[in-house]
């Protein structure tokens, strides 16, 4: 178990054996770095890229090493939708949670219907941000 901020995470097995690599992809950096710290205190590691051209080339070069993606909706140029969309190319099953400062809307309905994993509304706690893993993960 991790505490924080009053809440707890709980930690899978694996998890704590640091097995899962988890590539985030936001363009504003804060959110990387808060998002980053808080995967490194559920024992993942963390890759990250700023946009979704440097998500998609990442990913193709360390796909095998990559259990997940935490992808961001709206970024310039290319945008959640093409990034995934370019992803899914790549490879059929990538697992990715869709992350978003707006609510579940229609542009986010219509990638969770192409296949995306689920959805996260930002900001999130330790707490959710770890349960959308596990569940994703499971």
């Amino acid at each position: 178990m991790i505490t924080g901020s009053n809440t707890t995470a709980r930690i899978t097995p694996a998890m704590e054996q640091g097995r899962q690599t988890i590539l985030l992809v936001d363009d504003e950096e804060i959110i990387i770095d808060v998002t980053g710290l808080m995967l490194k205190q559920i024992g993942v590691e963390v890759v990250t890229a700023h946009n979704g051209a440097e998500a998609i080339d990442l990913y193709q070069t360390h796909q095998t090493h990559i259990d997940l993606v935490i992808l961001d909706m709206v970024m310039p140029g290319m945008g959640g939708g093409d990034t995934y969309d370019r992803l899914k190319a790549i490879n059929p099953d990538v697992r990715v949670i869709l992350s978003s400062g707006y609510s579940l809307d229609e542009e986010a309905s219509a990638i969770l219907d192409r296949g995306c994993s689920d959805f996260i509304q930002k900001p999130f706690d330790l707490q959710s941000l770890s349960q959308k893993i596990q569940d994703v993960l499971a």
